[in-house]
């Protein structure tokens, strides 16, 4: 066996590669056929204009709506009327849940004012989200 830098006698040399030199009007060298023009790649939704390959993509930007959550506390959103980045104002009013409570305790019997502990407790009333900017109403945090 020969060895990786020594030469056994009485053994040719392997054989070099040595690549063939590419054709002039033939193209590419990478095995482009004869009498076939090359290939050229023009993404989808683009417009190829005038003779120099000029490639122009166009595209209409896409609008996400994103799904906000409202909840007790305030939240970081953008504005959809004025646009601008912001933590919502928050207020509290009375909803469905305080009702339901308030009847609940007046059928157990507490009728002497304990029906009305519902519209004074913050945690029975739903949660309007609002812009501290422009002051619109952004969202709504309903109890039920």
């Amino acid at each position: 066996m020969a060895a990786n830098n020594k030469v056994e006698p009485g053994v040719p040399p392997p054989p070099q590669y040595t690549p063939y030199p590419p054709q002039v009007g033939q193209g590419p060298a990478y095995g482009a056929q004869p009498g076939y023009p090359p290939h050229s790649f023009v993404p989808m939704g683009a417009q190829q204009q005038s003779m120099n390959n000029t490639v122009v993509v166009t595209g209409q930007p896409t609008y996400v709506p994103l799904i906000v959550r409202y909840g007790e506390g305030p939240i970081m959103v953008t504005c959809p009327h004025c646009h601008a980045t912001v933590t919502t104002s928050t207020h509290y009013t009375v909803g469905t849940f305080a009702w339901l409570i308030c009847v609940i305790i007046l059928l157990l019997g507490f009728w002497l004012g304990c029906c009305l502990i519902p519209f004074c407790v913050d945690s029975c009333k739903d949660v309007i989200h609002t812009c501290p900017n422009c002051q619109q109403q952004l969202g709504k945090f309903n109890r039920m």
